[in-house]
């Protein structure tokens, strides 16, 4: 049984920081990618970021490039999502993601419909 269990999501005025943890269990997923997703209400769920465990392989949606930043430590089987300069827009619940599949291209971090294992999210929320 494959489980992804989020954390770190909270309340935060803007400009402030948040550090999201994914742990994954169940089986290793080594060569595999990890993704952020993250879904506000009355929207779809949209891409945030994404990294391979080797961490060769790094994509960030533009609205959130250079702000935030995918991290993993392999060992702990987890990912985070370091979460700075936070506005406003940022508001929404996010997800982690994996697939246990080879997939090539950029499609396969970006789109979500590309990942079979979900989290049951954390919600941030930014005030301004």
């Amino acid at each position: 049984q494959v489980q992804l269990v989020e954390s770190g999501g909270g309340f935060v005025q803007a400009g402030g920081s948040l550090r999201l943890s994914c742990a994954a269990s169940g089986r290793t997923f080594s060569n595999y990618p990890m993704g952020w997703f993250r879904q506000a209400p009355g929207k779809e769920r949209e891409f945030v970021a994404a990294t391979t465990w080797s961490g060769g392989i790094i994509y960030y949606a533009d609205s959130v490039k250079g702000r935030f930043t995918i991290s993993r430590d392999n060992p702990k089987n987890t990912v985070y999502l370091q979460m700075n300069s936070l506005k406003p827009e940022d508001t929404a619940v996010y997800y982690c993601a994996t697939r246990d599949y080879s997939c090539s291209g950029s499609g396969c971090y970006t789109n979500f419909g590309m990942y079979k294992y979900w989290g049951q999210g954390t919600q941030v929320t930014v005030s301004s």
